[in-house]
């Protein structure tokens, strides 16, 4: 049952003994600002590692054009490295098993004039499977289809924001866009967490642009993205195998490493688990080690306490307190303490991060946040922890006898 008088006298006590009260506090609030000052900035961290692939699939390879550093087979040194549509569809046989999407890409900057405005934006010639590459999501219409790829179809997919820019108070799907000359029937916006830049762009496809402005099949460069169930070691060799054959079929050097540039994702991808592994396990040790300096701390204020209170133990005893009421309030104020100082500490730390937060992105730390469930179950372990320091020595001072009490205190 609930024991006002318990209470009342848990609370005089603590009003008596503020400073003891705050000494206690702090080292428990203290800890938990440190706690959750540490995992906030470890989640920014791995914010910002989550951002970098945001723009584009995580499992990407990116195959660009380059400049030979090498003579090979009596060819000089210098000579610039082109793809076209037949490298295309040699990676897409050869390597048919270990690719998801792939794309040859293809563009430059236009001057594009609608029926209300004109503006010079870059228009890049792609595959279908270009939208899955780049994570675009479609907002209203479709993406360029293998009907339009093959047919070479004046067909035209826009960002968001050159929706805005050309179109006024009215839906672009459906209207007609002038490249240079050229129409094209505009079949779909799109939007991209990429940013505005990736929204002022626009995509036709890739055999359109080769047509109708280029007037043969040259390639920019060929994105792909890896089948994610030949796991990440798989998808470091695809990446070798293809540089290798690509050297082969373009006549490089094979300690060339400037004619076939070959950027493979998985092997940043790696790069970065091995870091937010490292950087987990060392937030868990410095998150431990805090704890462990909170539970040290509140262990021995407690037995201070406790010590201090002796002759107030004496006191009680003498009064007709039982032990276990005596160790009661000594624990119930214990709880009382830590839990209202490990609040005070969560609001500070969070109130802490969310100051400093923006200033934090200069050191690669986005949005450094931390779930509750973590500062308040380290909380639990405090008070757990002060609890049980303080138990045991009340437990053996409830014992004493009033007269001992009473002298020793």
């Amino acid at each position: 049952m609930f024991d006002v008088d318990l209470w009342r006298e848990i609370f005089q006590s603590i009003n008596k003994n503020r400073t003891r009260g705050l000494l206690s506090g702090f080292t428990v609030a203290f800890a938990i600002l440190l706690f959750t000052i540490l995992f906030g900035i470890a989640n920014g961290l791995e914010n910002t590692f989550d951002k970098l692939f945001i723009k584009t699939a995580d499992n990407i390879i990116r195959i660009e054009k380059g400049t030979t550093s090498k003579p090979h087979k009596g060819l000089q040194s210098g000579r610039e490295i082109f793809y076209n549509n037949t490298d295309y569809d040699f990676i897409k046989k050869e390597f048919n098993d270990n690719i998801e999407y792939i794309s040859g890409n293809l563009g430059r900057n236009y001057q594009v004039k609608s029926t209300y405005k004109k503006g010079n934006y870059d228009i890049t010639g792609v595959s279908p499977d270009y939208q899955f590459i780049e994570k675009m999501e479609i907002k209203e219409g479709r993406f360029i289809n293998l009907n339009d790829y093959k047919k070479n179809k004046k067909v035209i997919v826009i960002g968001r924001l050159v929706e805005e820019d050309l179109f006024t108070n009215t839906t672009a799907i459906g209207k007609y866009l002038n490249l240079e000359g050229i129409q094209f029937k505009v079949i779909g916006v799109f939007t991209d967490n990429g940013g505005d830049q990736q929204e002022r762009l626009l995509y036709m496809p890739t055999t359109t642009i080769q047509n109708l402005y280029v007037g043969d099949d040259k390639l920019r460069d060929i994105s792909l993205t890896y089948n994610r169930e030949i796991g990440m070691d798989k998808a470091l060799t695809f990446g070798v195998e293809l540089t290798k054959k690509l050297k082969i079929r373009k006549n490089v050097a094979p300690d060339d490493q400037r004619a076939i540039r070959v950027t493979n994702m998985a092997l940043q991808t790696k790069g970065i688990d091995v870091m937010t592994s490292g950087l987990g396990v060392l937030i868990i040790i410095i998150g431990l080690g805090t704890l462990i300096a909170g539970i040290v701390g509140i262990s021995n204020i407690m037995i201070f306490i406790v010590k201090e209170r002796t002759k107030e133990i004496g006191v009680r005893k003498a009064l007709g307190a039982s032990p276990k009421s005596i160790v009661s309030i000594i624990l119930v104020e214990s709880v009382i303490i830590t839990a209202i100082s490990g609040y005070v500490g969560l609001l500070i730390g969070v109130g802490v991060l969310k100051w400093i937060g923006p200033s934090l992105e200069q050191y690669f730390i986005t949005n450094p946040e931390v779930h509750p469930n973590i500062i308040v179950s380290a909380t639990f372990i405090l008070i757990g922890a002060g609890a049980l320091a303080g138990f045991f020595p009340a437990k053996k001072a409830s014992k004493i006898k009033p007269i001992i009490a009473l002298r020793n205190g």
